[in-house]
This record gives structure tokens, C-alpha cells and sequence, in this order.
């Protein structure tokens, strides 16, 4: 599942897990990985100085944020970086779902796309909404100037180009029924039963 930030990605994930689907975060996942002796600590910091270490040893994800969404060259940097880190990762915990016998998981990821990754799953589920919308999610939920919250948008593909190239599309851009009966006839579509 992708979508732009401010897409309610994290609402459509909410009601998947409502549901019994496990969702995988790419985000908590790439959090661990750049934790103090994760997979990818040692080299992010290595890349991008110690000046993104708080004095506690996390990195300050909001200074790296700004890093590299101001420069697509260090965005590549950080994502090669810790790309194949958060992949191996993915994998182990999608081995752990099967394990437990579920018929379905779901990953969130926001660079399914740009990362060139769809083959690895079996469809993708593209979470989109007007961009207004969007930009007021982001005001409202972190605080983000219009601004702020366009350059985010801006560096990041289009959603209409990402929704285009998604198997599935799910619009936020209405009241939570509307986003409620989209995620209800997803979940048939996951669990083999197709779409009433």
C-alpha cells in the first residue's frame, strides 16, 4: 500500500488491522533499522555527519528529513542507504505473518514507485486524496506551513501518476464512511472473495 504523506494511509491501515489484516510499517520499519545498532545506524550517520545524532544517540529524523527533502541527491544517498536494510527486514517479518497462518499482509510504503519495488509484491493498493486535503491533513497533524507541507508533496511523486500505476486505489478524499466502504471491499479483494 502507497499513497503521499497526508493520503490517510494511516487510517486505511488502522482499519485493515481492524479487520485482522497485518500491516507492515515501512516507516516503524525503517525507524528500527536506523536506531542506535540497527542494520543501517552506523552508515546513515557515516553519510550524513554527526550533527543528525541527538545526544541520546537516536538520529534526529526531522533534521535528516530536512536534509533530504531539500536535495534529491541526499534522498538517493539516505535511500540506498537504507533501502536493502528495511527490505531484508520486511521480508523476515512477512516470513513471521506466513508463519502464523494469515492469508494476507499488507506492507505501507510510501516509494513502492519510485523505488522501483512493485514486482516484489502481488498488487499495490495506491491511498490518494486532492491535494487540498492533503495539505490540510498535514497543517493540522504535524504542524506543517502550506509551505512546508508542498515542498513534502512536491518531492514526492504525483499521486495521480502513483494511483495511475497501482493495481488498486483507494480516495480519502471524503468522509470516513466513503473511505470505510473502499477499505471494506479491499478486504474482500485480499482474502480472495472479490469485490461486492
Amino acid at each position: 500500500m502507497t499513497g503521499n504523506i497526508g493520503s490517510g494511509k494511516s487510517t486505511v491501515a488502522a482499519m485493515l488491522r481492524e479487520a485482522g489484516i497485518p500491516v507492515l510499517d515501512a516507516d516503524r520499519i525503517s525507524r528500527e533499522v536506523t536506531a542506535p545498532g540497527g542494520r543501517a545506524y552506523d552508515a546513515v550517520v557515516q553519510a550524513f555527519g554527526g550533527g543528525i545524532v541527538l545526544d541520546g544517540g537516536q538520529i534526529d529524523r526531522k533534521r535528516l528529513g530536512e536534509f533530504v527533502f531539500s536535495d534529491p541527491a541526499a534522498r538517493e544517498r539516505l535511500e540506498r542507504i537504507t533501502h536493502p536494510a528495511i527490505l531484508e527486514a520486511m521480508k523476515e517479518a512477512i516470513a513471521g505473518i506466513e508463519r502464523e497462518g494469515h492469508r494476507a499482509a499488507v506492507v505501507e510504503a510510501t516509494l513502492i514507485h519510485e523505488s522501483g519495488k512493485k514486482g516484489l509484491f502481488e498488487a499495490v493498493i495506491s491511498v490518494s486524496c486532492d491535494r487540498e486535503t492533503a495539505i490540510s491533513r498535514l497543517a493540522a497533524r504535524d504542524g506543517m506551513s502550506r509551505g512546508e507541507a508542498e515542498a513534502r508533496l512536491r518531492a514526492q511523486m504525483d499521486s495521480d501518476r502513483k494511483a495511475g500505476a497501482s493495481d488498486y486505489v483507494i480516495d480519502t478524499s471524503g468522509d470516513i464512511e466513503s473511505t470505510r466502504r473502499q477499505v471494506v471491499a479491499m478486504i474482500r479483494v485480499l482474502l480472495g472473495k472479490g469485490v461486492t
